[in-house]
């Protein structure tokens, strides 16, 4: 009877493990598909042009970017201009983990900063140690930490926003480095190949945020107009080859532009086989 009642317990408990494992594997499936499901629903499609955003890439909240030098406010000599950062908690040089980096345009470098100067078009490096060639006046200096796929980081520890002054300044732009900026990321140059199918839009903001009854971007592509709710990459599809035109803009809940000096911006990239 005991032999009996304990393989009666061990067929018990074997079926009950057999049908956690079966739960666990359909919630992860269920929640796969929702995640799917989820991003299908915020794709948005005008003449052809999708947009969808994305939310899944690896997380780094403890990664953390800061300048050293230039000085915030600082004067530099005329010419090249040395940047040194600290880094903590992400390499550099290093390819991210996820499929996007097979998905889209991918650095073969690996993860990179995005140096940016008065919203400019980025310089792309891969070591803390740097120089640029800067004009000689006052310029507003972004960076930012980028995944190789080139999508920024966005908590407040993975940028650095400053002021930085070149050789004589004869005007000054009286930047409010505490209002709401919008800086433009990607796409940028050309994308060849598999490259040219998914191509992926993403900006960066200091200040403010997105929301749908608050402040939004809108993206026109092509001419065609998207109203974006959330700060987020968009994966961008269905976009012909040849030269292509973005025009971003930061607006409020009732469309108005947002002051700033980089709040509106244009740029063209071009799509190859």
């Amino acid at each position: 009877m005991k032999q009996a009642f304990w393989l009666l317990s061990a067929l018990v408990l074997g079926l009950s493990a057999c049908d956690t494992t079966r739960q666990q594997a359909d919630t992860a499936t269920a929640t796969a598909e929702q995640v799917r499901a989820t991003a299908a629903s915020a794709t948005m499609e005008k003449n052809g042009i999708r947009l969808t955003p994305f939310t899944d890439s690896p997380k780094f909240p403890s990664a953390g970017l800061r300048l050293n030098t230039p000085a915030a406010n600082s004067t530099v000599p005329s010419g090249t201009v040395a940047f040194d950062y600290d880094l903590t908690n992400f390499q550099l040089t290093k390819m991210t983990g996820h499929q996007h980096g097979e998905e889209m345009a991918n650095s073969a470098q690996g993860q990179h900063i995005h140096n940016i100067v008065d919203n400019e078009p980025y310089t792309a490096h891969y070591t803390t140690e740097f120089t640029k060639p800067l004009a000689d006046g006052q310029h507003v200096v972004l960076s930012f930490l980028s995944r190789s796929y080139h999508e920024s980081l966005k908590h407040r520890t993975a940028y650095d926003l400053r002021v930085v002054n070149v050789g004589k300044v004869t005007t000054p732009l009286n930047a409010d480095l505490s209002a709401p900026h919008m800086f433009y990321s990607r796409p940028k140059g050309e994308y060849t190949g598999k490259d040219a199918q998914k191509v992926m839009l993403d900006f960066y903001l200091v200040n403010t945020t997105l929301s749908p009854d608050g402040n939004k971007v809108r993206a026109t592509i092509n001419g065609t107009e998207f109203m974006l709710d959330q700060w987020a990459p968009y994966i961008m599809e269905g976009l012909p080859m040849g030269a292509n035109t973005v025009k971003l803009e930061l607006v409020d809940a009732n469309g108005n532009a947002v002051p700033g000096p980089f709040n509106s911006v244009t740029r063209t990239f071009t799509l190859a086989q």
